[in-house]
């Protein structure tokens, strides 16, 4: 439980938020209504320190923040991979898929889809989109959101739950990108000197790195600092395991999913959107040390005696005793902060929580609006389709915090959400690439992918969680499963493309790099906001860090 001040402090973080969310969503210009261009897509007027920070923030949530701690205190550095692998990913972005996005003037990334290959592509990635929001970016955020308020006020987690719910889809419903966008910006800041805070106070707590090595070389587990493991690591996480399978995660998440690119889609002009990303990529370095980097600080504090985790401690079936990590984020807040402070932490863990619904609710909006109910009915009015976009981000809400006791059977949170992406991601990921990098790609060898693949997707998932380590899929760790599944995809891909000849379209022409080097040849801003400048400096400083860190 935490004092007064904190719950003052919080309250009024929310409701701060909630109002600059009405405020700039129902702020416009008099006798103006809000057309479906400035709700979806804020106008097209984002800039690039905006996208950035947004594109952080939808990222970053509440969720990360307790499991990546949580994957911290139990294996280390290594999840840390999935945050500096997104710097590769946002690089591709930046280069490869950017220009095509901003260029082609579309409003969702199906009808890049319906515009490369056919309608049923985009219908297809339009069901698992809205699918995928619900799950990993709604249901799987409220979970952690709601097992740290449980934590720390006592109330019941389903009934904090709703109530950021409602308060996050007000703001976000009425108000549309643009105050997605805004608060997704304050959220960013807020969020990353609430996990500064907490990091200060752990490395002062333990008495810095040398002291934490210390510990971890006295419990023989060094291995924890280390972000590349060798191979046959019991983790599954291997340095292959990482850099085979992670660019298929990757590329879905970062280039192909509609809450991700959505800011993207809003973007002044291709140049704000290419740096903006960059200007992500560059921040993705952060949560390694300010996220994952505390857990591991509570794992020394704990073997050395100066962290109480007895809460987190219960009584197994066999009558063993069981450390739950899961809350460990919580007890980290509660135990090193003092009053006043604990209560910023909660705001920046609220702020990662309402900033990844509301970007995952205005992509479904979007989804709903323009690739659903328009294809049905295209007269719909720009008033209608806002209307539409506004229930079916409610319905969305609504979906996502029915699938929670689902959810809740993960030991980690963290794996957890990978796993379920592990799955999904191979097909989209393949059709995406060939789209843009192979002219023979054809719609019908798309068609099928996406159907062949999102089926063996569900089927080695089902397998897996049914029958666990029993059978010889159930032994493959999921980034190497995820590898494997996205192989395959690219096979059926090409056969079928052999098979049903591409027959190319004016839109689709222009919508495939005709060489490796044709993404570079746009000149871009002069100076050191340069696409290619970014791209170059933030290569070498991936390169950099993870030889330190290997």
């Amino acid at each position: 439980m935490i004092s007064t001040i904190d719950i003052v402090i919080t309250i009024a973080y929310v409701l701060f938020i909630v109002t600059i969310g009405l405020w700039t969503g129902t702020r416009k210009k008099k006798n103006a209504e809000t057309t479906s261009g400035e709700y979806f897509l804020a106008g097209k007027s984002l800039k690039w320190p905006m996208i950035g920070l947004a594109l952080f923030a939808t990222n970053i949530s509440c969720l990360h923040l307790v499991s990546l701690a949580q994957s911290g205190f139990d294996s280390g550095l290594l999840n840390g991979n999935f945050e500096w692998m997104a710097a590769f990913t946002l690089i591709l972005l930046a280069l490869l898929f950017i220009p095509f996005y901003i260029r082609s003037g579309i409003s969702t990334l199906p009808d890049f889809l319906e515009r490369r290959y056919n309608r049923v592509c985009r219908d297809w990635l339009a069901f698992i989109s809205i699918l995928s929001a619900i799950i990993i970016h709604i249901a799987f955020s409220f979970l952690a959101g709601g097992i740290v308020l449980e934590t720390l006020f006592g109330i019941n987690m389903y009934t904090s739950i709703i109530v950021i719910a409602a308060l996050t889809g007000l703001y976000t419903i009425i108000g549309g990108l643009k105050a997605v966008v805004v608060t997704e910006t304050i959220q960013s800041l807020v969020l990353i000197t609430g996990a500064i805070i907490i990091t200060v106070f752990a490395w002062n707590k333990i008495g810095g790195w040398e002291q934490m090595a210390a510990v971890l070389e006295k419990e023989n587990t060094m291995d924890k600092i280390s972000m590349l493991r060798p191979i046959g690591d019991p983790s599954g996480m291997s340095w292959v395991a990482v850099f085979l399978g992670y660019p298929i995660l990757g590329i879905w998440y970062w280039c192909a999913d509609q809450t991700i690119v959505q800011r993207v889609l809003g973007a002044k002009n291709e140049n704000h959107a290419r740096v903006g990303v960059l200007f992500c990529g560059f921040i993705k370095i952060l949560p390694v040390f300010i996220f994952v980097l505390p857990g591991l600080f509570a794992y020394a504090l704990y073997k050395s005696g100066s962290m109480d985790l007895s809460s987190l401690q219960h009584i197994g079936a066999n009558g063993e005793s069981i450390l739950n990590t899961k809350g460990i984020y919580t007890l980290m807040i509660t135990q090193l902060l003092p009053k006043g402070l604990v209560g910023i932490l909660v705001a920046a863990l609220l702020s990662g929580l309402m900033s990844q619904i509301a970007g995952a609710l205005n992509s479904i909006a979007t989804l709903s609006s323009y690739d659903l109910y328009k294809r049905f009915k295209p007269e719909t009015t720009d008033k209608q389709l806002v209307i539409v976009g506004r229930w079916s981000a409610g319905i969305a809400l609504i979906l996502s915090i029915a699938l929670l006791p689902l959810l809740n059977s993960y030991q980690s949170l963290f794996e957890g959400i990978n796993d379920v992406i592990a799955h999904i991601a191979p097909p989209i990921t393949c059709v995406f690439l060939l789209g843009v990098f192979w002219k023979k790609a054809s719609a019908k060898g798309a068609q099928y992918t996406l159907l062949i693949g999102s089926i063996l997707g569900v089927a080695v998932f089902m397998v897996n969680k049914i029958y666990g380590n029993e059978t010889f899929i159930g032994k493959i760790p999921f980034m190497m499963m995820a590898f494997y599944l996205f192989c395959l995809c690219v096979l059926t891909q090409i056969v079928f493309s052999y098979i049903y000849p591409v027959k190319h379209t004016a839109q689709s022409e222009v919508l495939y790099w005709k060489s490796v080097w044709e993404p570079l040849q746009s000149k871009g801003w002069s100076g050191i906001g340069n696409y290619k400048t970014l791209s170059a400096l933030l290569l070498l400083l991936m390169a950099v860090l993870y030889w330190k860190f290997r």
